[in-house]
């Protein structure tokens, strides 16, 4: 670091550092404590709360998370020990240790891994520090995502896809508040999606700016890590790889280089990838916008850009076609909700299909695709997927999916949120409200 940020001065404008150099650990506690009560007890945040806890805290109000409330257990023994040995950060664990785990032991913290949906897949570190932590449920199989139990590094780092500290009173439970924690998430080397987080949890030391960047450097080691382990796709070589899912921009590998295209690119592959025997000047004229006064110059010029990017290989005209086979995160989907494997397409969804187009035919996909996975889910009842549904931002005002949660896991932070869900759909007309199921996700 250099002479200015040693400074505090910039450190204080930094809403990512927990706790600048110089400041009074204890006196900050202090006043974290009050502006916490004032947000529970009010609902205001004070200036003092920086702005990634004041947002988080919102949030957590919103998913009925209490500042009482602790972990859920939802994975344990043989479900637990299966579904780690599948997850992809299991072949990266043994980094993660050398990296991690002598700071951890030596330091009395623990070094922690979750899933995307900030699922604890193990937690390991100094025996006295994990015995503490088994009293608040951190452990493997608990959720720790922030709309379970608000604000906690592990939790928001998945939720805002970026390295996070959270000090002390900063948790949104009290029971966490003497922790301070800091977290990164890791990514999928090829799409990009989020595939969890690694966290250090311990001791207000921990909030030291040393331990954001540490924990940011594990994670980019996992990543590459991954990369190197991470076979070829040999089985279809020629093939385009499309990851359209939770994301306005798609990510489409080809010959291994990976593209983001831009938001009408990306409308314009996802629907070629439904057609692979082409479409028309006219029907992706209409399939691409809803006003009428666009001409079809305006599609010309959209496709000559796109083919520029691409290759003239590779997109053709007369009809407009993709030239080469395109296996999509769509398309994954869709084949495993045919064959009846929930489980699998709901771990495939990586959220709603480009969920800011709103380009006809994709919103009408769009809607298709999660009502054909949220049916799926209500129809299984299996509680621990219909809440990854129900805690993800796209389900958060899925009444249906909250009411089939609600009936085979009543826990009291679930009841909360649908009785509020509920008073919403009740209230006069006119109120300002999110409908409970919004018209695309």
């Amino acid at each position: 670091m250099g002479a200015a940020s040693l400074s505090g001065e910039a450190e204080l404008t930094d809403p990512w550092v927990a706790l600048e150099p110089g400041a009074d650990p204890v006196e900050r506690v202090r006043a974290l404590r009050r502006a916490h009560e004032t947000f529970t007890e009010a609902g205001t945040v004070g200036r003092l709360v920086r702005s990634v806890v004041a947002d988080s805290w919102r949030r957590s109000a919103k998913a009925g998370v209490g500042p009482d409330g602790t972990a859920s257990v939802e994975l344990t023994d043989g479900d637990l020990g299966s579904y780690r040995a599948e997850h992809p950060l299991a072949r990266v664990m043994p980094l993660v240790r050398e990296l991690m785990g002598t700071f951890a032991a030596d330091g009395k913290h623990l070094l922690a891994v979750c899933d995307a949906q900030g699922r604890m897949l193990w937690v390991e570190g100094h025996p006295a520090t994990l015995r503490r932590a088994d009293r608040m449920n951190f452990v493997p199989g608990a959720r720790w995502a922030e709309s379970a139990v608000g604000t906690n590094a592990p939790g928001t780092a998945v939720a805002v896809d970026r390295p996070v500290q959270v000090f002390a009173a900063e948790h949104f439970s009290r029971r966490v508040q003497p922790w301070t924690c800091a977290a990164a998430p890791v990514h999928d080397p090829r799409t990009g999606r989020v595939l969890g987080a690694v966290d250090i949890t311990g001791g207000d030391g921990l909030a030291h700016p040393h331990s954001l960047g540490f924990v940011q450097a594990v994670a980019r080691a996992a990543e590459s890590q991954l990369s190197l382990l991470t076979p070829p796709e040999t089985a279809a070589a020629d093939a385009l790889a499309l990851t359209a899912l939770g994301r306005d921009e798609a990510h489409l590998v080809v010959d291994g280089r990976k593209i983001r295209l831009s938001r009408r690119h990306s409308e314009i592959v996802v629907l070629l990838a439904r057609h692979p025997e082409g479409l028309t000047g006219d029907e992706l004229l209409c399939a691409l916008y809803e006003d009428e006064s666009v001409t079809p110059v305006t599609l010309r010029a959209e496709l000559a850009r796109l083919r520029r990017l691409l290759g003239p290989a590779l997109l053709g005209s007369r009809p407009y076609r993709l030239m080469v086979p395109v296996e999509s995160d769509v398309a994954v989907v869709e084949r495993r909700l045919e064959t009846g494997t929930v489980t699998a397409a709901a771990a495939a969804y990586g959220g709603p299909l480009l969920p800011g187009s709103q380009a006809p035919a994709v919103v009408r996909l769009r809607q298709r695709l999660a009502d054909g996975l949220r049916a799926a889910l209500i129809a299984r009842r299996d509680p621990d997927l219909l809440a990854d549904w129900a805690h993800a931002p796209w389900g958060e005002d899925d009444l249906d999916v909250w009411r089939a949660l609600a009936a085979v896991r009543p826990t009291a932070a679930v009841r909360v949120r649908l009785e509020k869900l509920e008073s919403e759909l009740a209230a006069p007309p006119g109120w300002a409200r999110q409908p409970a199921r919004p018209t695309h996700p």
